[in-house]
Parts: C-alpha cells; sequence; structure tokens
C-alpha cells in the first residue's frame, strides 16, 4: 500500500530528454536570428528608387513567427515521441517616403474598398437607423 501524497511534495514528473528541448530552442533562436536579419522592407518591395530628383522609400509593416517541439525518450526500450514546429512570415505595404527638394513626405497606401465601403455602410446605416428607431418606438406604445 502506498502513502498519500501530501500537498507539500512536488508531483512526479515524466524524465523529459532536455537534449531534444534545448535542440528546439536552438533551432528556433537559429532560424529567428537568420531570417530576422532578411525580413524587412527591401527584402519584399526592393530598394529605394530615385528619378527625376525624387526619391521614393517603400514603408511596410514586415512580420515572422516560428514555434516549435520537443521529444523524449519513453521506456528502458527507448522508443520515443515528440513534435514538430513551422513557421511563417508576411508583409503588408503602408505606403512610401518621398523625397523631393530635400522635403520627405509620407503617403500612405489607402485601400479602395475602405474609402468606398465605409462611407456607404455609414450612409445606409445613417439612413435607416432613424427609421427603426421610429417604428421600435411606435411599436412600444401599443
Amino acid at each position: 500500500m502506498t502513502s498519500p501524497q501530501h500537498d507539500s511534495e512536488p508531483p512526479h514528473l515524466p524524465d523529459v530528454d532536455l537534449s531534444a528541448a534545448h535542440a528546439s530552442v536552438t533551432l528556433l533562436d537559429r532560424l529567428a536570428e537568420k531570417l530576422g536579419g532578411r525580413a524587412s522592407v527591401t527584402a519584399v518591395y526592393g530598394e529605394p528608387v530615385t528619378a527625376g530628383g525624387v526619391t521614393v522609400i517603400p514603408v511596410a509593416k514586415v512580420g515572422f513567427g516560428f514555434g516549435g517541439g520537443a521529444g523524449r525518450e519513453v521506456g528502458a526500450a527507448k522508443t520515443g515521441d515528440g513534435g514538430g514546429g513551422g513557421g511563417g512570415a508576411g508583409a503588408k505595404p503602408l505606403g512610401f517616403i518621398e523625397i523631393r527638394d530635400g522635403v520627405a513626405t509620407y503617403k500612405p497606401i489607402r485601400d479602395p474598398w475602405s474609402d468606398v465601403v465605409l462611407p456607404l455602410a455609414a450612409l445606409v446605416i445613417g439612413g435607416v437607423m432613424p427609421k427603426l428607431l421610429h417604428a421600435l418606438r411606435r411599436r412600444r406604445r401599443t
């Protein structure tokens, strides 16, 4: 018969192969270091362009992320189980900086749908909302 476990004793944890965990962390560190140095606006959209006395410098939001796992050995037979990892990167153009006659101006790139859809939605809501409120008030009175 076993004695009951006391709250002050830590629970028994399985033996984890720390070298696999360390290898995963090392791999992720190396990937982040190498790709982080390359994840730039220049890598995505190219170098600034100068023509006719005007320089255009692209501006973008660039990001990347990684995840990983580790494994462990199970039992005396040295069979194991484990996990893997993955990652991804993305870039979104935000605008550009125009340098003309020594003056720099930031010009955002706007989404034409937001220029059309948002005002249209505001018009529809503004036109429908008073009628809807009026109908609700009338329904409450009866």
